[in-house]
């Protein structure tokens, strides 16, 4: 006969299991949110052949979904506090399913933007649920490991993308040719994302409610049954009183908490959290994932060689992401930060440098061999030190570090401007390439990188080891 201890055991492992699952399911809202983003990357060439845009019109077809994300990201926080995260993220699959086929199917710029909106508004809540769903299904122990599934699922599913992109350009001849059906590449680099949505809404259907919602509605006893599930009877019985305890102190939730009822002023918790959101995108990430053909072909580079270029790159990135799950459980949150912005900082500057030296050749810019590869190899151990921190540990710490009362409505504020600044930075880049070069970006991405250094050690607080309900306002 097994022991109690034995069966006490087994019952931990699988409830593990069960809670590792469900996190999943969460975060391939985030694989879809990579995918999203990173299809855009190969089509850029067919958006301008096709709909004959200018830089400042190629930017704003790439941009244009994040004026979604910002939307999606500010309203998903608080009507997921009405109808619940689980509601939220399957409303967020659909908008994936409708987007994927709308921007393959688009004749001209105006019909583009309004799917990529769609498809905008779906990652910005995603953005912003998935972490708030795993952190409050996830003890407080592997929270940061759990979390951190969700970076590894943005990556991959840029990977994917990139992955995609190229076979279907390699197969076609070019992202502009024709391919399956008489129709361009580019359009089919788009359908392929309905495989995951579909998928993604079909997994939605068969998670639990988060029970901290549960509870907020009065429903214990749904509540209850969902944290039996996650940890031990009476582990379950003390978490729902403790979460009883938390929203007992607090009223309904809404934006004015995000102010101090004292002093009049927005707490400092939340100026944290904007901070940690702009910055994670000033530092130009989002450059190479949009727009790393473009950049790549700029200084001479294939439209074929730009593309294996971006897989290498993402599959750095889930290389990166594997090694913090190592570590955010054991080292914290803060150190990690801090190491990215310097490494950043470091790497952002050499390819500054790097592109500065190009030369004009033919009307294109040209890296010396050299150079090229300086380039290549800063460019890459850049997105390892981003991947390896900001990426996942700011979506990590959004999703953990708000008090229960304002957690809706810090994310949803933090995530507003999360996006805003990656709208700002994907907007102008097309521009500052045609005005101060790669070289001026670049240099402009490093100085932020060097602020954020400074951001971390003196604003940036630990929230390892620590539960939600502990989480204080400042």
């Amino acid at each position: 006969m097994q022991s109690d201890t034995t069966v006490q055991d087994e019952d931990g492992r699988k409830q593990q299991f069960y809670v590792f699952i469900i996190c999943c399911v969460a975060a391939l809202g985030g694989f879809l949110f990579g995918f999203d983003s990173g299809v855009i990357n190969g089509t850029v060439d067919g958006l301008q052949a096709a709909f004959n845009s200018e830089a400042a019109g190629t930017g704003f077809n790439v941009a244009s979904m994040l004026l979604g994300c910002a939307g999606g990201a500010f309203f998903a926080g608080r009507l997921a506090d009405r109808f619940g995260r689980r509601m939220l993220l399957i409303v967020a699959a659909l908008f994936f399913i409708v987007s994927a086929w709308g921007s393959g199917v688009a004749e001209g710029s105006f019909e583009f933007v309004i799917y990529r909106i769609l498809g905008g508004i779906a990652v910005g809540a995603a953005s912003v649920m998935t972490p708030a769903y795993i952190s409050e299904v996830a003890p407080a122990a592997i929270r940061g490991r759990l979390a951190t599934i969700q970076q590894i699922a943005i990556i991959t599913g840029l990977f994917m993308a990139f992955v995609s992109n190229y076979l279907l350009a390699r197969v076609a001849g070019a992202s502009t040719a024709e391919f399956w059906g008489g129709f361009e590449a580019w359009r089919w680099m788009f359908w392929m994302e309905l495989v995951p949505a579909i998928i993604f809404f079909l997994a939605l259907l068969g998670i639990p409610e988060s029970p901290r919602f549960l509870i907020s509605k009065g429903e214990g006893k749904k509540a209850l049954k969902v944290l039996r599930t996650l940890m031990t009877n009476r582990e379950a019985e003390q978490k729902a009183g403790d979460i009883r305890t938390s929203l007992h102190r607090e009223r309904t939730p809404g934006l004015s908490d995000l102010i101090n009822g004292t002093t009049g002023r927005v707490h400092r918790i939340v100026w944290v959290g904007i901070g940690l959101a702009v910055f994670q995108q000033l530092v130009g990430i989002n450059v190479v994932f949009y727009y790393g053909a473009v950049l790549w072909q700029s200084v001479g580079f294939t439209e074929s060689d730009a593309l294996l270029i971006n897989i290498i790159s993402g599959a750095v990135s889930i290389a990166a992401c594997l090694i913090t799950i190592a570590l955010i459980d054991k080292v914290g949150r803060k150190p990690i930060l801090w190491i990215g912005s310097v490494g950043m900082t470091v790497t952002l500057g050499i390819l500054a440098y790097a592109f500065s030296t190009a030369a004009i050749v033919d009307g294109s810019l040209r890296l010396s061999d050299n150079m090229g590869i300086v380039a290549l190899l800063a460019a890459n151990i850049y997105v390892m030190f981003f991947n390896a921190s900001w990426g996942p540990v700011m979506w990590v710490m959004l999703g953990e570090m708000f008090p229960n009362q304002m957690r809706g409505s810090g994310l949803a504020v933090a995530g507003l401007f999360q996006w805003l600044a990656n709208f700002g930075i994907t907007m102008t880049f097309p521009i500052m390439l045609a005005g101060i070069g790669l070289g001026g970006a670049y240099g402009i991405y490093a100085f932020f990188a060097l602020i954020s250094v400074f951001f971390v050690f003196k604003m940036v607080k630990e929230t390892r080891g620590r539960e939600l309900e502990d989480m204080a306002y400042e």
